[in-house]
């Protein structure tokens, strides 16, 4: 029997009907959004086994050499005082640079509590200028996998950019780790001009959130 035959047997019986009327209230229930920003990062990721510690892995078969150095080669020499005894990375964001031609480097310490200057602007960048973020961050415990930055801007309530980048995977180490994002340049304009709000995060490949930062800044005629 095919399919066209199956489906008219299922119509005289009722059966479709009922099919269908519940595969559209899935279809309902499962169309009922995620915000935004939650919606585009959601992902399906295969079901993994449970992490272990990177002290525990690096300990096991430690007298064999020649599996210590191809860990090594997968995960780089691992400071061991960063190392920690549970399996979960510990990503500390510290300083946030602009970069641009026309001025000197803007160092940004990214404040523990999240809200790098509640009274005003955090930084003012000059329209149509040229500029690269740099972030310095700091790795220890164990290996965070797939690290990435999410930034959403938004003026007068309306969102006018995105940006999600890959950073990569980092081992644990003493020294900080330092990304630059590809140069970009300011709009320009008397609409262009103004206070803006964003929201920055790092996550990894778990979604699991090493900083959420909300902040404003300006779009002048200069600098200052």
């Amino acid at each position: 029997m095919d399919l066209e035959d199956e489906k008219k047997k299922g119509e005289a019986s009722g059966e479709t009907s009922d099919r269908e009327n519940r595969l559209s209230r899935m279809n309902s229930e499962s169309s009922l959004s995620l915000t935004e920003d939650d919606e585009e990062d959601e992902e399906r990721k295969p079901e993994l086994g449970p992490m272990i510690a990177l002290k525990e892995q690096l300990e096991k078969d430690k007298d064999d050499e020649s599996l210590r150095r191809w860990k090594e080669q997968l995960i780089g020499v691992v400071d061991f005082e960063d190392v920690g005894e549970t399996p979960d990375p510990v990503v500390k964001i510290l300083h946030l640079t602009v970069r641009s031609p026309d001025r000197e480097e803007m160092v940004l310490t990214i404040p523990d509590d999240g809200v790098p200057n509640p009274k005003g602007p955090w930084f003012t960048i000059k329209e149509g200028s040229k500029y690269t973020l740099v972030f310095n961050f700091r790795v220890t415990n164990n290996i965070v996998s797939g690290l990435r930055y999410n930034n959403t801007v938004w003026k007068t309530g309306v969102k006018v950019d995105s940006t999600k980048a890959m950073l990569g995977t980092f081992s644990p180490q003493a020294e900080l780790y330092q990304h630059v994002m590809p140069e970009e340049t300011t709009p320009s304009g008397i609409f262009a001009r103004g206070s803006y709000s964003a929201r920055t995060k790092f996550v990894d490949d778990d979604n699991k959130c090493y900083l959420e930062i909300n902040y404003t800044f300006d779009i002048r005629k200069n600098w200052q």
